[in-house]
């Protein structure tokens, strides 16, 4: 059985959690989530607590078990709490600013690159640092991974878009190396 599969998941007061067939549809204060799990998966609402359980002991099923647990508790989590990520822009004349429902950044390219938001996303910029928000969390995630990768962080200047505590490792540039070699 799996261990972290096998554990309960409690449901908050304001929450509603509805099981149809095989599809589990969770509301809270934030939104509405839907997920559609496996056939071999079963769910049940126990005592204000959620369970997931398999059918069988094929390896198929052993893997989806503590994933969908996994997924069902990010759910409850989402529609009450949420989730963010924050990125860091580094660099001189690196910026971002929110206009509408777009984020247009000015890193280092020629032009301004407009991101526009994906539905039930909201992006903030305060200063060198933007914030990602969403009830979804795979959601939240992609978005923030899309945003870091228009610029990533490179390892000579360190110029960039990163998490906010990322450590990028620095290199020495060719000028550093070559007056090395030269005192040799």
């Amino acid at each position: 059985m799996s261990r972290v599969g096998k554990k309960l998941i409690p449901i908050p007061q304001n929450v509603k959690v509805n099981v149809e067939n095989n599809l589990l549809k969770v509301s809270g204060p934030l939104g509405e989530l839907e997920h559609f799990f496996p056939s071999g998966i079963q769910v049940q609402i126990l005592d204000g607590q959620i369970s997931v359980q398999r059918s069988g002991d094929a390896p198929k099923l052993r893997a989806l078990h503590g994933l969908t647990r996994t997924l069902i508790a990010n759910m409850v989590q989402g529609v009450t709490e949420g989730f963010s990520k924050s990125l860091e822009i580094t660099g001189l004349g690196y910026r971002a600013l929110v206009e509408k429902d777009k984020l247009i950044l000015r890193a280092g390219y020629s032009h301004p690159v407009e991101f526009p938001f994906p539905p039930g996303i909201q992006i903030g910029v305060d200063k060198q640092i933007i914030t990602v928000k969403g009830i979804d969390k795979q959601l939240v995630g992609e978005t923030a991974a899309r945003i870091r990768a228009i610029r990533l962080p490179e390892p000579y200047k360190g110029k960039g878009i990163r998490y906010l505590g990322e450590y990028v490792r620095r290199k020495v540039g060719k000028a550093a190396v070559a007056a090395v070699s030269a005192k040799k």
